[in-house]
């Protein structure tokens, strides 16, 4: 079974039952991912902090029940929660930006969003176009609002918005370059590009949806990172690559390769999924 169906499922379970996977709340260890950038996330969820002299960006805080967890992992890194000033996200959905709002009233840090989904934020979750208010979460309000090719900076760190709809009509891939060793690397975070449970074929409600996912596939696969991560685990190998940091060796987050087969494995059961729904 591919992850795009695992992943419906998985918000199916959600959506009927009030009930999330297991992995969205399980706590891991935190890691130094490379460079200045750390995973404070849990097993399933990302959320990343790039660490600066003039203080913290977080990106994406999963779910309001994951707030105090993701506060004790940057603790434990020995950096200041305190400190965070800069909120970004991948997208609009609860578990990706359910803690927003805690985390914002926790630190006053500045939110940034893409237009369409800082409306979306603004609205709790509700009214999306496809979970409809099923998966609400608290308001918040973006402070700016981000656009393709904008950068939001904080010390030395530069992270490009790469706005990349489907998933969501705001989904907001991001770029940044750290050093490793003194090699700079690209360091792309994948919004997601999955639709799960998604109508793909006459969407009313987004009726482009189809010509935003083949845009963004087309720019994704123009990338070449160097380290690819994203906001959820299950996408990028995350509990291996957390079991091989612990036994030393390579760096696991580094040229592994994954990027192309991961676009073609994903557009294989997007491009299934909108044949299914044409009854071909």
């Amino acid at each position: 079974m591919r992850l795009v169906v695992l992943l419906g499922l998985c918000w199916v379970a959600v959506s009927v039952r009030g009930e999330f996977p297991a992995a969205w709340t399980k706590a891991v260890e935190p890691v130094r991912v490379v460079g200045n950038i750390y995973y404070v996330g849990t097993e399933d969820l990302g959320s990343y902090l790039v660490a600066t002299d003039k203080g913290l960006v977080l990106l994406d805080v999963p779910m309001a029940e994951n707030v105090p967890l993701i506060v004790k992992n940057i603790e434990k890194l020995g950096f200041d929660p305190k400190k965070i000033r800069v909120l970004i996200a991948s997208h609009a959905h609860m578990d990706h930006i359910g803690g927003f709002a805690a985390m914002k009233e926790k630190t006053g840090a500045t939110v940034y969003l893409s237009a369409p989904d800082a409306e979306l934020a603004a609205r709790g979750g509700l009214n999306d176009f496809a979970f409809g208010d099923t998966l609400a979460y608290p308001a918040v309000k973006a402070d700016r609002i981000v656009k393709d090719g904008d950068v939001v900076r904080l010390g030395g760190a530069a992270m490009t918005a790469m706005v990349t709809p489907g998933h969501t009509r705001g989904c907001t891939t991001w770029r940044t370059t750290v050093k490793e060793n003194g090699k700079p690397l690209d360091v792309v975070f994948l919004c997601s590009v999955t639709a799960p449970g998604y109508t793909l074929v006459n969407n009313t409600k987004y009726p482009k949806i189809m010509d935003d996912y083949r845009a963004t596939f087309a720019r994704l696969r123009k990338l070449e990172p160097d380290v690819f991560l994203s906001n959820h685990g299950s996408f990028f190998g995350l509990t291996g690559k957390l079991a091989r940091v612990k036994d030393g060796g390579p760096n696991p987050f580094v040229g592994q390769g994954e990027w192309r087969p991961y676009l073609d494995r994903a557009w294989k059961d997007l491009e299934s999924a909108e044949r299914k729904q044409r009854g071909e």
